[in-house]
């Protein structure tokens, strides 16, 4: 049998080392990597490429289903997924039906057995179904609008506190009109008020945003849609964002972003 290459992501390191022992107990799984969180997880998979990757659900910052949805977005080869998830018995039915593994908290061997015969299945073709995880097809597009309704249940913030010298503002989270990196912390600018955020990243703050409507354009940028004024034309076919702030405050658009801009934008 096929040695496989796995990854398991989950933000508990006791949580990480159990699942790595019951696979090592398996045989012919080869656990080539961890991550502790969502961006470690990204960059582990273009590191050791996996065949599979156990992710955990509940992280902070990126969430296992923003992390997936994330490498469905790729033009390259995404790995097999298996969710490992606590969440209630309403929400492990749709990934049943719509043929999404999945693993339940505390995770049962008889049912990380059958999570890794089901991914063998998919993998032992040279080409993958029309529906394969990783693969074009129908069930990718289903897995795609289950990531969009399960990151739903993440919880939102409708207000946003923004620290300006000694106080702390609270803003309406649609009253926000960018977000940006600066000097290791993260200034937020509204149409009223400028201050500080306490989250430690953009990922933290994006994490905590409508992802409908707040778009990480730029690794160190944060934008409202609704709040762009103007759309600039740059260099290699790249954009400026104009914000409607009161500076109208030019914002760079990354080449990665700049597809997804276009497509929504029917630039």
């Amino acid at each position: 049998m096929t040695m496989l290459r796995v990854m398991v992501v989950d933000d508990e390191q006791l949580a990480r080392e159990e699942l790595c022992y019951q696979l090592a107990q398996l045989g012919d799984v080869e656990v080539v990597a961890q991550a502790g969180n969502g961006l470690e997880a990204l960059s582990a998979v273009d590191r050791h490429e996996p065949d599979l990757v156990f992710l955990d659900v509940q992280m902070p910052g990126l969430s296992g289903f923003e992390v997936a949805r994330r490498l469905l977005q790729r033009e390259d080869d995404s790995p097999a997924l298996v969710f490992v998830t606590a969440f209630d018995q309403h929400a492990i039915e749709a990934f049943e039906v719509n043929a999404v593994d999945y693993l339940l908290k505390p995770v049962e061997g008889a049912r990380l057995e059958q999570a890794l015969s089901r991914a063998r299945r998919r993998l032992s073709s040279d080409r993958p179904p029309a529906g394969a995880l990783g693969a074009p097809g129908p069930l990718n597009d289903q897995l795609e609008q289950i990531v969009k309704m399960m990151a739903g249940r993440q919880v939102r913030r409708d207000q946003v506190a923004l620290k300006t010298g000694e106080r702390f503002i609270l803003v309406q989270a649609d009253e926000i009109i960018y977000a940006s990196l600066a000097d290791e912390s993260i200034n937020i600018v509204t149409g009223q008020v400028t201050g500080t955020s306490n989250y430690r990243t953009l990922d933290d703050l994006q994490a905590r945003l409508d992802p409908e409507i707040f778009w990480r354009v730029h690794r160190s940028h944060l934008v409202n849609i609704n709040k762009i004024k103007e759309i600039v034309p740059w260099f290699s076919r790249n954009y400026i964002l104009r914000m409607k702030d009161a500076k109208a405050t030019e914002i760079p658009v990354s080449r990665s972003q700049t597809k997804r801009l276009r497509e929504y934008l029917k630039l």
